[in-house]
Order: C-alpha cells, then structure tokens, then sequence
C-alpha cells in the first residue's frame, strides 16, 4: 500500500510561522511534523509516498530528497503552480502517483501515534476514516460512528483525524481543480460507503502557534 502525506495547505492560521516555512515542517519535539509520518510509515511496512506540495513547497523536497533516508521512496506532487487544490483535489492529481490500489492519506499538520496500516483491507468500501475524540476547537465534532460506519450525524459526534484509507475510484467524480474532501465523504456516507473507526491515543491537530507551543512545552 502507498501512503499519501497532504502538505499543499497554506498553513494560515500558524503565521508567522508559515510566512518561512510549509507547516510540515514546523518542528515538534525536535523534529519536523512531516518527519515523525514518514518514520512512523517506514516502521510500519511502507516503501512509497507521495507528498503534495504547494505553500512554499520547494523547501519539503530540499528537506526531504527523495526520502532514501528514511528508507523510503518520496515523489512529490507538485501544485506551486496552480495553488493549493484543497484536498480532494490534491489527491485527485496525484492519482498517477498513487496508482490502482487502496492508499493511505495523512494530513501533513497532525501529531499522533496512530498505527499506519500497510495491510488495512477496504473490503466493499469507498473509504476508512480514523476518528478521534473532540477537541476543544472542534468540540461539536465532525461525523458518528455506529456498527463500523461513519454517519453524519448522532447523538454522539467524533472529530475526523485527517487520517483515512481509500480507493481511487473514490475520487473518479473529483475535478481537477480546488475541492474539498467534506462534501464528499458527506455524500458517500448517505450510502453506506464509508466505515470508520474511533482511535484513542496521542492526537493533535498543529492548527496554530498557540498548540504547537503547548505540544512542545507538554
């Protein structure tokens, strides 16, 4: 299985911070956000990933190189050119990349010690979300889960983790331009498409400087 990292993002709410660099490579404990994925990938039996770069984007692969490093093989998809396409659209341009089978994304702005599954099965469905408890910015959640399948509303509501497995059919209606990946998933779970599981360890969301301060200073 191929891993996709999501890093086009313009990283707005962390400036300053990202007026020098892309948010991935904010460090956390030492260590570049982007960093701890591909370690973490490595370890749990990956060997390609893909990376969409935007946002200053140049710098990831100066930073990165062709992952070798990591004992990876890192292409990157490239959108500086177009601007960030949100991300349905930047998984739907790097579907070359990725090829026929299920893929794995991560966003590139979270901390976790979720386990990446190289072997996870989709079975008969479109996609496989890792939710998480609500955080306090995001305290009224994202999506429900009931019997293995993310809905869209129930009484109770976790926060999607920006961690998911996929099939590329899923993005077959996608254009080829900014869309995002909500109203997607929105509508793939009215059918049943989407299963989902609830992750209950080590998770955050990097969205400001304010959390990457508290992370560092925990």
């Amino acid at each position: 299985m191929k891993a996709m990292i999501l890093a086009a993002g313009l990283g707005s709410r962390m400036r300053p911070l990202t007026d020098v660099l892309p948010k991935p490579l904010l460090e956390v404990k030492g260590k570049a956000l982007i960093v701890w994925h591909l370690e973490k990938l490595a370890c749990n039996g990956f060997k390609d990933v893909v990376i969409n770069i935007a946002h200053l984007g140049y710098k990831i692969p100066e930073y990165l190189g062709d992952g070798s490093k990591y004992g990876l093989s890192i292409h990157y998809s490239d959108e500086q050119e177009s601007g960030a396409l949100e991300s349905a659209g930047g998984i739907k341009k790097a579907l070359s990349l990725l090829g026929d089978e299920p893929f794995l994304v991560i966003n590139g702005d979270v901390y976790c010690d979720y386990e990446f599954d190289a072997s996870f099965e989709l079975k008969n469905k479109k996609a496989h979300l890792i939710l998480v408890k609500n955080p306090s910015h995001n305290s009224k959640g994202d999506f429900g889960l009931s019997d293995g399948l993310v809905l869209n509303n129930d009484d109770k509501m976790y926060t999607f983790s920006g961690i998911g497995y996929y099939v590329p059919s899923f993005f077959d209606g996608v254009a080829l331009q900014k869309s995002p990946l909500a109203p997607l998933l929105r509508n793939a779970i009215t059918k049943n498409d989407i299963s989902g599981e609830l992750f209950n360890n080590i998770w955050h969301d990097i969205g400001t400087p304010q959390r990457l301060k508290e992370i560092n200073d925990d």
